[in-house]
């Protein structure tokens, strides 16, 4: 007999999952928005690229505090931590995480960060610090991590065989509904490893019974009424043993282990008739189960204490048929595995957009490398490795796909050279124009605002004279000159007159002096007006022209750089690929060869039963012939 293997210890039930930023639906970067946008969707790496890039754009600012992620800097970087443990980064999520913990941050927040490494110490097996990390937590706890806190508490202590401490947290959290049914099951587990075999059996009963409908409360529920059906199975009480194993859903994921146990319940009393009810159920499931399998011998075990061996020959011989065909399928994905098409088909595309890709892979044609991936997938250790390998597979069409990238920014580079290259010339040279006039008016401006304030304090109104004054002035000046000594009477006429004129242009000056000086000065403040409208448009031309120009110049090194790193990352990659697929080939072997070896002994155990069977049958024939 056969009893389910003892109880997993239920300790890896915390759920990740993103940070949230706490301004809710008034986020208003819209950067870390598009991060969580991806995160949500469960493509992590592409939220963490995006982050990283933003969150090292705003610590480059000068006044990052202008920036429209400051008002979220925090949750940005709660958010990285999450991210990276999410892409399964847990060194840098602890790094991360620390960095806030150890930042001049609300208690709060540092509560919250707390929380976070030591669910990232807990995830790593290092329950030490985990605990420190949880001994950080003191003051205020935001309410939302509150039980998960305890309950993350309660998962350590039984970790480190503290079951008593974890008895104490988990009482507590009986009530909390965010973790309803895992707290009653866990409780159940600690009070066992703790020793109290009646009251662990009494809360493995009521897990058994919460009411909750939906998958992850179902799945608890089964698996509490397994583990107690399991635990009197193991203690001789079949009968209480059979109630509890007949509470789990016959759709369930522990469906099967409870229908095999149950047969075995009801074998253990000599009621075989029972045991074919669930036995038979199991029989017609899926053959690669082991307790299918199983199932597949036991009944006609039971018809034979039936004596029934016409019937159990029957299925004895419909058990050699099915293992002959697993054994051969068997075979086949061996030999399909060692020939490295079984890593081929784990990352075709088209199989792996469906959210059930695992059941997807196995009714590919001609395909029996994939047959039995979903019951190599319950082996933890080949989980971890294909998980990884799957990962590495993403990255290296990243990688491939941002070599492609790198050609189509090249073109582009190309393109704008193409196009801006031949205008440059022409606008060079009015842009020279531009220079020149503008430094014509600054230097007119700064003359004239020197006489500005030298007639500010000596006054000089020939300074303030018009065009046409100055025309007279000077004319009169000349014919000064060319009179010169003449003393003769049209001369001295001409003398007087032209003393006369002069007068009265300086008397005009004299009089409407302050008038002008104050006409000056706003015309020289209008000049600072376009002046300044000058420099405006030469920063204007300035900018303009380095972003014709930075479109196509300075990408040789920097391009050259990515293309070497993708190069190399691509190198990397594949030989860590080659790595863990050659580990994956090896974990899949050897299961699959443990399994044909298992097989191989069933398909001996049914050939012995059938032969016994058939003779059974005979002799009981050939008494019933004697009889007559």
């Amino acid at each position: 007999m056969t009893v389910a293997p003892p109880w997993p210890i239920a300790v890896a039930l915390i759920a990740l999952s993103a940070a949230a930023p706490s301004a809710g639906d008034d986020l208003n970067d819209p950067y870390f928005g598009e991060a969580l946008y991806f995160a949500h969707q469960g493509y992590y790496f592409e939220a963490l690229q995006r982050l990283d890039a933003e969150l090292g754009q705003h610590y480059g600012l000068d006044e990052p505090e202008l920036d429209s992620l400051y008002a979220y800097l925090n949750d940005a970087k709660f958010s990285v931590g999450d991210f990276e443990l999410n892409y399964r980064m847990h060194h840098r999520a602890g790094r991360a995480i620390k960095a806030v913990l150890e930042g001049d941050v609300d208690e709060d927040v540092r509560n919250d960060a707390a929380y976070r490494l030591a669910r990232i110490h807990f995830q790593k097996g290092q329950m030490t610090d985990a605990l420190h990390a949880l001994g950080r937590i003191e003051g205020k706890i935001p309410e939302a991590i509150r039980d998960d806190i305890e309950f993350l508490r309660a998962n350590i202590y039984m970790a480190t065989d503290r079951p008593s401490d974890a008895v104490d947290v988990l009482k507590r959290l009986q009530d909390a509904n965010s973790l309803k049914g895992f707290a009653s099951y866990n409780l159940g587990i600690a009070l066992l490893q703790a020793g109290e075999q009646q009251a662990a059996l009494k809360q493995l009963d009521r897990a058994g019974q919460i009411g909750e409908n939906d998958r992850a409360t179902d799945a608890i529920r089964d698996k509490s009424n397994l583990v107690l059906g399991t635990i009197l199975l193991e203690a001789g009480e079949f009968d209480q043993a059979k109630h509890f194993l007949d509470r789990v859903s016959l759709e369930g994921p522990f469906s099967n282990q409870a229908l095999l146990s149950s047969g075995w319940a009801d074998v253990s009393v000599e009621n075989f008739e029972r045991a074919v009810v669930p036995w038979s159920i199991l029989a017609q499931r899926d053959v690669t189960d082991g307790s299918a399998q199983e199932a597949m011998l036991a009944l006609p075990y039971a018809y034979s204490k039936l004596n029934i061996h016409g019937r159990a020959a029957l299925f004895y011989g419909r058990a050699l048929d099915s293992f002959g065909v697993e054994l051969e399928k068997l075979g086949a994905s061996i030999e399909s595995i060692r020939e490295g098409r079984f890593l081929q088909a784990l990352i075709r595309e088209e199989i792996r957009q469906d959210k059930d890709w695992v059941i997807q892979l196995r009714s590919l044609p001609d395909t029996p490398e994939t047959y039995y991936l979903m019951e190599l997938s319950a082996s933890h250790v080949f989980q971890t490795g294909l998980q990884n390998y799957l990962d590495l597979a993403d990255l290296r069409k990243k990688l491939v796909s941002w070599q492609t990238s790198i050609d189509s920014f090249e073109d582009i580079v190309e393109i704008r050279e193409g196009h801006y290259e031949p205008l440059l010339p022409d606008i060079d040279h009015q842009f020279r124009k531009l220079d020149s006039r503008m430094r014509l008016r600054v230097e007119q401006r700064r003359i004239l605002e020197r006489r500005l304030k030298g007639m500010l304090t000596t006054p000089r109104p020939e300074f303030l004279a018009t065009r046409e004054e100055q025309a007279v002035l000077a004319r009169l000046k000349e014919l000064e000159g060319q009179l010169g000594e003449d003393n003769s009477p049209v001369a001295t006429s001409l003398k007087q007159r032209m003393q006369r004129l002069r007068g009265t242009v300086t008397w005009t000056l004299l009089t409407e002096y302050h008038e002008r000086l104050t006409v000056f000065d706003r015309n020289l403040r209008e000049l600072e007006s376009s002046i300044e409208l000058m420099r405006e448009n030469y920063a204007r031309f300035v900018r303009a022209r380095q972003a014709a120009t930075h479109g196509f110049e300075g990408y040789e090194v920097p391009v050259r750089r990515l293309r070497t790193r993708i190069a190399e990352s691509l190198a990397k990659v594949d030989l860590l690929m080659a790595r863990q697929g050659h580990l994956l080939e090896v974990v899949a072997i050897d299961e699959l060869v443990a399994r044909r070896r298992r097989l191989e002994n069933y398909q001996d155990q049914a050939r012995f039963a059938l032969a016994d069977s058939y003779d059974r049958a005979t002799q009981a024939q050939a008494r019933g012939a004697l009889q007559q």
